[in-house]
């Protein structure tokens, strides 16, 4: 138990920032729009990636060196686009929550930018591969009960963040409030592109 509190408590702690991922997912859930299909991809590819990072983080550098490189560029072009895209989105206005609104993204795109946010950041990588796998050896033999506690956080949270969203329905109903969530996205995305670019 101790192994599997201490994993869900890293897990945790490591996804709790508002980052490029959690935004698009408190975006879905705002808007309602395949709210499920999206917090399942999140916490499945962080279960995924957790995985790797407690069983086998060590060989996946040593047979893939270049890997990080190629997300980190990567990752820094795709949160340019895309907070460009939330800044227009944010200049123009025009968000809200009319459920008859025929710009409601398609699963298909929804899960394409929902994987593209996951995959392409290198931190997730840090987060989930390297410190995570880092943590869980100092586990021995119970590595599997810390690898299932981290990956129970990323459920719990990823469910409650797009679920929890529809709280804040009330809210979102104004154009304005639409704007400034855009804005703040797309200052965030622009933020971790930074980061990524000049390595911090």
């Amino acid at each position: 138990m101790h192994a599997t509190f201490t994993g869900f408590i890293t897990g945790l702690s490591l996804i709790l920032a508002i980052g490029a991922q959690n935004a698009f997912v408190l975006r879905q859930g705002l808007k309602k729009s395949h709210v499920f299909a999206v917090a399942l991809t999140c916490a499945a590819s962080d279960a995924i990636l957790i995985a790797v990072g407690v069983f086998a983080s060590a060989k996946v550098s040593e047979a893939f060196p270049l890997i990080l490189p190629v997300m980190r560029w990567g990752g820094v072009a795709f949160l340019v686009v895309y907070g460009a895209r939330a800044a227009r989105a944010a200049y123009r206005g025009g968000g809200h929550l009319d459920p008859a609104d025929g710009r409601v993204q398609t699963l298909g795109a929804a899960l394409a930018t929902c994987l593209a946010l996951t995959w392409l950041n290198p931190h997730v990588y840090l987060d989930t591969v390297v410190l995570v796998g880092a943590i869980s050896a100092d586990f021995g033999p119970e590595r599997g009960n810390f690898a299932l506690g981290a990956i129970s956080a990323s459920f719990v949270f990823f469910f409650a963040l797009a679920y929890g969203a529809r709280l804040l329905a009330p809210v979102f109903a104004r154009e304005v409030s639409w704007r400034v969530l855009d804005g703040l996205i797309a200052v965030v995305m622009w933020l971790i592109a930074f980061k990524l670019a000049s390595g911090v």
